[in-house]
């Protein structure tokens, strides 16, 4: 009975995922995922946001464009800066998901960046849901500091 139960359960859980995978609208200029906070403020470009933050703490309007989307769910983005490093943007509590087609488009992210330790499992985690190799996954060591986005709306702009 309880594997019944459990199976029961799985089912649901995967069909659920599928819904939601169906409902997530392609990437096109002025699409919203979330929620916008109903705000003016000019977004800054995600190279200016080591500058704008206040005790490694930023919270409003970031623009960049979008380099790497998660495979498994699409709960978190990576957006391209300057140097060719990028910054994670996961959506706030899983309450809302992006398309593949994200990849190459930039967007306006309404959120709040920290800097934040991530821990060697959470980085191959990540590296996982984002397609990487075994091989890639298995180079990855240690923690690293850096900043992360957590996002209440993401905006597409082209």
């Amino acid at each position: 009975m309880k594997k019944l139960l459990f199976s029961l359960f799985a089912l649901s859980v995967v069909v659920a995922a599928g819904a939601q995978e169906s409902d997530i609208k392609p990437a096109a200029k002025g699409v919203t995922y979330g929620t916008l906070a109903k705000t003016k403020q000019a977004p800054i470009t995600i190279d200016q946001l080591d500058q704008k933050m206040t005790n490694d703490e930023f919270n409003g309007r970031i623009t960049g464009k979008v380099t790497e989307v998660c495979q498994a769910m699409g709960c978190w983005f990576k957006v391209e800066k300057a140097d060719g490093t990028s910054v994670m943007v996961k959506t706030k509590d899983h309450s809302f998901f992006l398309p593949q087609n994200l990849v190459g488009k930039t967007v306006i992210v309404d959120g709040t960046a920290k800097v934040k330790e991530v821990t060697e499992a959470q980085r191959k985690h990540f590296a996982e849901d984002g397609g990487k190799s075994k091989e890639e996954i298995e180079k990855i060591k240690g923690s690293e500091k850096g900043v992360q986005v957590v996002a209440a709306g993401v905006q597409v702009v082209d």
